[in-house]
């Protein structure tokens, strides 16, 4: 029985810090469907669940001196287990409201207040509590033994919550899952020793239905499903949905990751659906004879199935990630199998340094949203590393988002800047107007090569296809923008979270 007494609270806080950062490493990917994998989602988790520990350890020590029993300790473990509870139904029923409703600056940090400040809060009074118990269990040991193993298992149970979250949970379960899971292993965990002390009489009453109502309720609205969603799952890295709607007036399929759409298919056509993914024909007038190419990011796989199409002797190569989206894409988006194409899960910037190939063309379709641009991917580092790997004469052309607007700061003029001190031969396309100052899709090319291109050429203008007859019209003029005043990008200095704030507050006023 001694032996029990000595090993159940480092158990329980084992558990309980497991809890804790299971919660802490799903709060990101519960937000970022609406405010992106940001810097400031990142931060405002972190420090939320931090701000609500250290309050957390302060108050529980001192109302574990004042009420140093096991009734209150359970019942805090029971309270915070319904926390939980009342965490997911906040983010199912109020998260959509305020997510689409905040900025991306400040949305995070005032929903991660809401959603997780009272859960951590309660957890974090648990090693106090748990230490002066011990203490009155074992009184002849001292406070610094006791402290330390009260804090060695409860860290200790948060490194396995951390890493059995990333790489068993979150890769095999839903993010609704797993918070259900901690809420059930929290009530009972509280529950039982509660009932064996019997001071659950009445409250037990009230207890098990109400979890039982949020358990129901969870399960139902988890369940219901919008009937054209064909396709709705938790991936590793974002939110996955696979929809069918109108685009243009057109039956449509969309490929949505958390709160961006980043792939469609037309389902009376073959056609592509975004504009900006048809210059992808770009290779025609720079790098006609492409035989090896590579696509970073897959999505719905348009573009190598459009270059599969165009180029029947060429290999394409795409780097993707997110591990289930190449056998999404053969499912939902028609992408055939075949030897000529290789998908990759792999990050395309590691892929392109690890590699020994040399690409006649690389199309980068990684910045598919302004909530979720990876900055790794907008350096100076990256596209010199590109450029490396393009063969003579080889194509580079990235798709990016953003406006040509002067005003500072300009996420789009700091990229072009960087992107021409690697590619002195390159090329910037306006998808819908150069002049225009509001967002748009802005299409970089860079050129492995002195050639330098007219698209005033009779030969382009007359071309059959529309992206390519247009592109004098596209073409932005760069001299109408003084950049001297815009930094260039490198993986030091990438503020990209910042810029695209700035921009959205700019553009859509929030």
């Amino acid at each position: 029985m001694g032996r029990f007494k000595k090993f159940s609270l480092p158990f329980v806080v084992f558990l309980t810090g497991a809890c804790v950062l299971v919660i802490e490493v799903v709060a990101t990917r519960i937000l970022s469907p609406y405010y992106g994998n940001t810097i400031f989602t990142v931060s405002s988790v972190i420090g939320i669940v931090l701000a609500a520990l250290s309050l957390g350890y302060y108050f529980g020590g001192k109302y574990a001196d004042k009420f140093p029993t096991e009734k209150i300790f359970y019942s805090i473990i029971l309270i915070s287990g319904l926390s939980v509870i009342l965490l997911l139904l906040l983010t199912l029923f109020l998260l959509p409201f305020l997510g689409y409703g905040l900025s991306i600056v400040s949305g995070p940090i005032i929903s991660a207040i809401i959603l997780f400040f009272i859960p951590s809060l309660l957890l974090g009074t648990l090693s106090p509590f748990a230490i002066k118990l011990q203490e009155q269990h074992f009184p002849k040991k001292g406070i610094g033994s006791i402290s330390g193993e009260i804090f060695f298992w409860s860290t200790l149970g948060s490194i396995f919550g951390s890493l059995f979250t990333g790489f068993v949970l979150i890769p095999h379960f839903g993010i609704s899952q797993i918070i259900l899971a901690v809420a059930i292993i929290l009530i009972l965990l509280g529950f039982f020793p509660l009932l064996k002390m019997r001071v659950l009489k009445n409250s037990v009453l009230k207890v098990v239905p109400l979890s039982v109502v949020g358990i129901l309720l969870i399960a139902l609205f988890s369940t219901f499903k919008n009937n054209r969603v064909v396709y709705s799952h938790d991936g590793i890295y974002e939110k996955i949905i696979v929809h069918d709607d109108e685009y243009a007036g057109r039956p449509t399929r969309f490929f949505q990751q958390d709160r961006s759409n980043s792939g469609a298919m037309f389902l009376d056509s073959d056609e592509l659906v975004f504009d900006y993914t048809k210059y992808y024909i770009l290779y025609k007038i720079f790098k006609p004879d492409v035989k090896n190419a590579l696509v970073i990011g897959g999505g719905a796989y348009s573009i190598p199935k459009a270059l599969l199409k165009d180029l029947p002797d060429a290999t394409i190569d795409v780097s993707e990630i997110e591990p289930s989206l190449y056998e999404l894409a053969q499912k939902y988006f028609k992408v055939p199998k075949t030897e000529r194409l290789n998908s990759y899960t792999e990050d395309g910037r590691r892929l392109l340094h690890d590699t020994n190939k040399n690409y006649d063309l690389i199309f980068s379709d990684v910045y598919y949203s302004l909530f979720s641009i990876p900055a790794h991917f907008t350096t100076q580092e990256f596209f010199q590393i590109a450029r490396d790997k393009l063969s003579n004469n080889g194509l580079f052309v990235a798709n990016l988002i953003g406006d040509l607007s002067p005003q500072e700061p300009s996420l789009i003029l700091s990229e072009i800047k960087t992107f021409q001190a690697v590619f002195p031969n390159s090329y910037f396309f306006a998808v819908e107007d150069p002049n225009k100052i509001e967002l748009q899709n802005i299409i970089f090319v860079g050129y492995n090569s002195n050639r330098k291109i007219d698209f005033n050429d009779p030969k382009i203008t007359g071309d059959e296809n529309q992206i390519l007859q247009s592109l004098e019209k596209k073409v932005i003029n760069l001299d109408r923008f003084e950049f001297s005043k815009y930094p260039i990008l490198t993986d030091n200095f990438s503020p990209v979270e910042y810029l695209t704030a700035s921009l959205l507050q700019k553009s859509l006023g929030f």
